[in-house]
């Protein structure tokens, strides 16, 4: 009997758990929030309000424009698209005039191009721009994301108690996986409960949750890239074990290619968040994006990285404060290392010194090849044994992104 009880203890804990198999590396795809908020104006912005059209435009450019073939493949709603009342079934229902064919009509144009399509719902009573919020109809609609064919959420938590959320979200989990519907599931918990200083229990996170936020919005400025930057590296002992295959922490949207950042500081942003391990979710117009961006955000070298095996997530290891200069570096499979030099150093180029060694990059009796990263503020190629001095130039506001392969 005791065996038995225990048995059933265990199979209840793996049917609570996210079992989706999705997220192996930091996913990646296009998403709406920071570009086009909760614009609604459809009769004077058609171009650029929240519509099915939108959507459709997005994701004609993510095939045409080789950004499918190089792996963004989610095409992500975010706020804003839903009618403000629930049907008379109590479902969720699409904004009639603004997404008149219904979300599985979109669901079912995405899939012909070979992409995904991601959704927003709210654990709340309200979502955070006031429509309505799933709290008390999340099996329901867990249901009916499934039966429109969504192959992603975005649970966000406005309108909802932090206290309550260690119970809500595995909630959803639990009746994602009764669907039988592979949904990638991003939540917005941890960062909740820590505004409202609750300790997150990043264990139970990365049960439940494929992706989850941890920090503040991000906004269109290099501040705010900033600020998301620090407040992983503070948090870094915490974050860094919990990231792995199937499980990433979410630094938000990359916002290269909008107003905010200059071409430095966007390339910046896309090495940080390779070095985070971070999924990959850009929030721009691919229809009008400049090709300098295009072609950043496209970078070969850049995206093996972001999509290796291994989903470790890297951390800081060193700070010189005299000239803001920081150096992070990432584990990758087969012993490899990915190296970034930062600078917040704003009067001119800096040239910053280390070893391997102080890296604290595993010793090698035959050192390592150290290469840039095409196109990622570094053209170094040299041999270097644990000790030998790595010289690397790097522009204010900039990063010098590299590898380092052991030699045999």
């Amino acid at each position: 009997m005791v065996k038995t009880f225990l048995l059933l203890i265990a199979l209840c804990g793996v049917s609570m758990a996210l079992d989706n198999g999705l997220a192996r590396t930091p996913p990646m795809g296009w998403l709406a929030w920071e570009r086009f908020r909760c614009n609604i104006d459809c009769k004077n912005d058609p171009k650029n309000c929240i519509s099915e059209n939108l959507f459709k435009e997005m994701a004609d450019r993510l095939v045409e424009d080789g950004y499918l073939d190089a792996g963004y493949e989610y095409v992500n709603i975010d706020d804003c698209w839903s009618a403000k009342q629930r049907d008379s079934q109590g479902r969720l229902q699409a904004d009639p005039d603004r997404f008149p064919s219904g979300i599985k009509a979109l669901a079912d144009y995405v899939h012909k191009k070979g992409l995904k399509l991601g959704i927003y719902a709210d654990y709340g009573n309200f979502t955070c721009g006031g429509y309505p919020g799933s709290l008390g109809h999340l099996e329901v609609d867990a249901q009916t994301f499934a039966e429109w064919g969504v192959d992603m959420l975005k649970m966000d938590g406005c309108y909802a108690d932090p206290h309550t959320m260690k119970k809500g979200y595995p909630e959803m989990t639990k009746y994602l996986n009764q669907t039988g519907r592979p949904i990638l599931f991003s939540c917005s918990w941890p960062d909740y409960e820590r505004a409202y200083g609750i300790t997150v229990d990043y264990k139970l996170v990365a049960e439940n949750c494929n992706i989850w936020r941890n920090y503040d919005d991000i906004q269109d400025s290099w501040d705010s890239v900033l600020s998301i930057i620090d407040y992983y590296t503070k948090e870094q002992d915490t974050l860094v074990p919990v990231a792995g295959p199937g499980n990433f922490n979410d630094p938000d949207m990359l916002i290269i290619g909008d107003f905010g950042l200059s071409f430095e500081q966007s390339r910046a942003q896309l090495a940080m968040w390779t070095i985070f391990a971070a999924p990959m979710f850009m929030s721009n117009d691919l229809r009008t994006i400049r090709p300098e961006f295009r072609e950043m955000l496209l970078n070969k070298d850049v995206i093996n990285i972001v999509k290796d095996p291994s989903g470790h997530m890297g951390k800081r290891v060193l700070q010189n404060t005299k000239y803001n200069i920081e150096a992070w570096t990432r584990p990758l499979q087969k012993s490899r290392w990915l190296i970034a030099i930062t600078s917040r150093y704003v009067k001119l180029p800096i040239n910053f010194n280390t070893t391997l060694s102080q890296l604290g990059i595993p010793a090698r009796a035959n050192g390592y090849m150290v290469s840039g990263v095409q196109g990622m503020g570094s053209d170094i190629m040299q041999h270097l044994g644990m000790e030998d001095t790595l010289t690397q130039k790097v522009n204010p506001s900039g990063v010098a992104l590299m590898t380092a392969l052991p030699m045999q």
